[in-house]
């Protein structure tokens, strides 16, 4: 075993994926989830890819004493992952408190005890929401923060000053930070996925659910925006693609062959996909009519945004590299995995 690398929010649909390539590549995985947006049952999808059954605790990372009984009986974890945090773009506009309770003061009870429990370094789960609307596409590591369109956006741009604020403080720890631009599909064993609990925020499984009949319609959000049909447009990511970021990450961190206490990195795949393409992919690949309707724009989303990737192709040696149809079928296969078993 390389090392134990502590996943937050590892039921969750990246954290499942990265907990899978984590155990592919040698490390021990124990994960934490309160299992406010997931189920446990995706332990046993990793464990069914994997051979290898990974430690799991319900805990809240807004639990400070949970957490210190946690790095008290799994001890010498070297690293930390942390996916756990409320995460929709629209919910957040309409609880805002809920959002920065959950998403801050996790992160600051996991800084706060990593030295104390001689954890190295954290890469955390950031978002292309910290640049706002961008003035240029493709958008790379220097262009300017701006002010946040949701407070979703708000927490990871704070987050993000939090870590940088405290390692500059002294704090003998390390991180990465991962910018995600939009991750979609399954792992293509379709024994995990993205199974929101309720109604999907995410746009993708909610056009599955649409296509299979557990939701009526899908509502597409504004075509009146300035691109080429009016939808937005967003860098749609393969999940496994990016699960495997992660453990570059985790290996470069340890390995001390960072640069600096903080690296930053772009994930994407440097192409720009509206929405209403992505809708017509998906119909291509599973040979299903979608039914859906175009309603007026939601507070908070971003015209258009994708990534220039180049800093992590060159720096971390990782590339995207599943294309947008298989990713989308992947999708589909899962959607229908879960139908099979009687699930959605």
């Amino acid at each position: 075993m390389k090392g134990k690398i502590l996943v937050t929010g590892g039921t969750g649909y990246i954290g499942s994926h990265t907990a899978v390539e984590l155990q592919n590549a040698g490390y021990e995985v124990v994960i934490i989830d309160d299992l406010s947006n997931s189920t446990a049952d995706s332990i046993d999808g990793i464990e069914k890819i994997t051979g290898i059954r990974p430690v799991f605790e319900q805990l809240d990372c807004n639990d400070l004493e949970g957490l210190k009984k946690l790095f008290e009986k799994h001890k010498g974890i070297q690293g930390i992952i942390h996916f756990a945090a409320s995460k929709a773009v629209g919910e957040s506009v309409e609880k805002p408190l809920l959002y920065y309770r959950n998403n801050i003061v996790s992160l600051i009870n996991l800084l706060e005890l990593m030295p104390k429990y001689d954890v190295k370094g954290i890469v955390f789960s950031s978002s292309c929401t910290v640049y706002g609307e961008p003035d240029v596409n493709p958008i790379d590591e220097t262009a300017p923060i701006k002010p946040a369109a949701s407070p979703y956006g708000n927490t990871k741009q704070i987050n993000e000053e939090i870590i940088q604020d405290y390692i500059r403080s002294g704090a003998t720890i390390k991180s990465i930070i991962l910018r995600y631009f939009n991750p979609i599909g399954a792992h293509p064993s379709t024994e995990i996925g993205e199974l929101p609990n309720g109604v999907p925020q995410n746009l993708v499984p909610y056009i599955t659910q649409t296509a299979i009949g557990v939701r009526k319609e899908l509502s597409v959000f504004g075509d009146d925006y300035n691109t080429p049909d009016g939808s937005c447009i967003r860098d749609f990511i393969n999940v496994v693609d990016l699960a495997k970021a992660h453990v570059i990450a985790i290996d470069r961190m340890l390995g001390n062959k960072s640069e600096d206490k903080v690296e930053l990195f772009n994930l994407g795949t440097g192409n720009g996909v509206s929405v209403l393409e992505l809708i017509r992919v998906f119909e291509k690949v599973a040979d299903v009519k979608l039914n859906y309707k175009i309603v007026g724009r939601r507070e908070g989303d971003i015209e258009k945004i994708w990534a220039e990737p180049t800093k992590a192709n060159k720096v971390l040696g990782w590339t995207a590299k599943e294309n947008i149809e298989d990713t989308m079928l992947s999708a589909w296969k899962w959607q229908l995995k879960l139908r099979e078993k009687g699930i959605m």
